[in-house]
């Protein structure tokens, strides 16, 4: 089952069943082809946590080593957009792209055990953990460089654990072109490991987010670019940026 958060042509917020070009709520089918139907971002989380450098050719890309234990940053919940939303790019900043499979909570988690981790998990989503690395690598500043209005495009839909496979691929196009391409069986850390050591430090809520990382590939964005973001058994992620001006 996969599902999504939309407003109706009445204006109302719904959850429903996510079909890729409708969904499902209240009995009515939604075409999300129609301009009265908006797709939000499917679910609401109070924290993004997100993992640096969970595949070993991204931690080599970046010319860095694969961390002995999880690297670990927040996003704040401004970052969060929907699909189809337009992604602002801070201006006179180089910034790039991250597809990163998204774990969202299901039940509160704290000091949980890798082997109950799944317990906590209602499903699985999108993101794209967009990264300004001017401010982030010259500055070390990661406030600047993360967590900016409209950072983490979220969506389109949350998908049940059983419909994304273990070694489901993660990939991104950039106007048409694959760019990233990798799977979720390359982590260097999976999933229950990452849920154990964040709930180790803190709370992790319903509709929260773990960010699992992002394979190799990263790239540039640049005014007026597509991006695509697909997780296997989940769907696809699509929205545009456009540069702010100075």
């Amino acid at each position: 089952m996969r599902h999504a958060r939309f407003r109706d042509p009445a204006g109302a917020v719904r959850t429903g069943t996510y079909h890729g070009e409708t969904v499902a709520a209240a009995g009515r089918e939604y075409d999300l082809a129609d301009r009265d139907v908006t797709l939000l971002p499917p679910c609401q989380p109070e924290k993004i946590v997100c993992v640096g450098r969970n595949y070993a050719a991204h931690a080599a890309e970046r010319d860095a080593d694969v961390p002995d234990r999880p690297l670990l940053f927040l996003k704040p919940p401004n970052a969060v957009a929907a699909p189809n939303a337009t992604t602002p790019l801070p201006a006179g900043k180089t910034v790039e792209h991250e597809a990163e499979l998204a774990v969202v909570i299901g039940e509160q988690a704290r000091n949980v055990d890798a082997a109950d981790a799944t317990d906590h998990v209602a499903g699985f989503t999108c993101l794209n953990d967009v990264s300004n690395r001017d401010d982030q690598d010259r500055e070390q500043n990661w406030v600047r460089g993360k967590a900016f209005d409209g950072a983490a495009p979220l969506g389109p839909c949350v998908a049940a654990p059983e419909h994304v496979p273990a070694d489901a691929s993660v990939e991104l196009q950039l106007n048409g072109e694959r760019i990233q391409s990798g799977s979720r069986d390359q982590f260097v850390f999976d999933v229950p490991e990452l849920i154990s050591e964040v709930t180790s430090y803190l709370t992790l809520e319903p509709g929260d987010v773990i960010a699992t990382g992002t394979p190799a590939g990263v790239g540039p964005l640049s005014d007026g670019d597509h991006v695509a973001v697909r997780v296997e058994g989940v769907g696809t992620l699509e929205h545009d940026v456009a540069r702010e001006n100075s």
